[in-house]
């Protein structure tokens, strides 16, 4: 009873903090839209995200198509709304995954070390070894293209980088005297580790997560706009600029508003996610 009303008068600084940046208030605004977006695409568009039209192809922007249409005659003020949730979807298994792997390894080998960090860490320098691209492509290569291995991919490839971040802090935070002191009153290690040592992780890994989440995104829109990941007639962002760049001459809107709400959400998310860690991350406190 006594944990809960200490850690929430530190929490209410930590959120007027972040409020009072103005980046992170741009961010917070950015993600405010596009879940917006994602949750009320059905309401907010009469078109089927899939639906073909041959008779409306290559509409420009106007008042009934505010993005204007494809060359299948979509709406693509639809396809973008509905993307939305799939861009949403994607940037939290990504970094479910890379948060949540990171963080048990990086647990048990700064809290265990002997041979479990040395084997541990060895094995994270063979995965930094590999390019993660080179590997993705290898991967997809042997597998079919789905939207569900494009995440495990770009999540495994991020679970090195929170590995790093876990151990060090474990590293410290073994040593310090609450440690210690549980340790002297007879607590085993692994209550020592998931009671005292892992709440002590978690600010780092909220920072990660807001830093990991946008690139997240904009992997997944990478991958897919090369041919890997959601496949047609998939609504994701970066498959929809994908098919819009064989008509950047004549019909630019198809690949170029799609791109700028993937550039805007991509920026937004940056801007937060550099407020979370400016109010997170001690070393950033002035």
């Amino acid at each position: 009873m006594a944990d809960g009303p200490a850690a929430r008068p530190g929490a209410r600084p930590a959120w007027r903090r972040l409020l009072a940046r103005p980046n992170a208030r741009l961010g917070l605004a950015v993600l405010a839209a596009v879940v917006f977006l994602a949750v009320s695409a059905p309401h907010l568009t009469p078109y089927d995200p899939v639906r073909q039209n041959m008779r409306a192809r290559f509409l420009p922007p106007s008042a009934e198509h505010p993005f204007g249409t494809d060359e299948f005659g979509r709406d693509l003020f639809t396809r973008v709304a509905y993307g939305a949730r799939i861009s949403l979807q994607v940037g939290s298994v990504v970094v479910a995954i890379s948060v949540f792997g990171g963080a048990l390894l990086g647990l048990l080998a700064g809290f265990l070390r002997g041979w479990v960090d040395t084997v541990l860490q060895q094995l994270m320098e063979i995965w930094i070894a590999f390019p993660s691209l080179l590997l993705a492509l290898a991967i997809f290569s042997a597998f079919d293209r789905s939207l569900l291995l494009l995440m495990v991919i770009v999540g495994v490839a991020g679970i090195p980088g929170d590995f790093r971040i876990v151990r060090g802090v474990t590293l410290s935070l073994r040593e310090r005297e609450f440690v210690e002191a549980a340790r002297a009153l007879g607590a085993r290690s692994h209550r020592v580790m998931w009671r005292h040592v892992l709440p002590g992780i978690v600010p780092p890994l909220i920072v990660s997560a807001s830093l990991s989440f946008p690139a997240a995104v904009l992997a997944t829109a990478g991958l897919s706009f090369i041919g890997f990941g959601a496949q047609p007639p998939t609504p994701e962002w970066g498959a929809i600029i994908a098919g819009g760049r064989a008509y950047l001459r004549t019909e630019w809107w198809i690949a170029t508003l799609p791109g700028l709400v993937l550039a805007t959400t991509v920026l937004g998310l940056n801007l937060l996610g550099d407020g979370v860690r400016d109010v997170l991350d001690p070393r950033m406190r002035k």
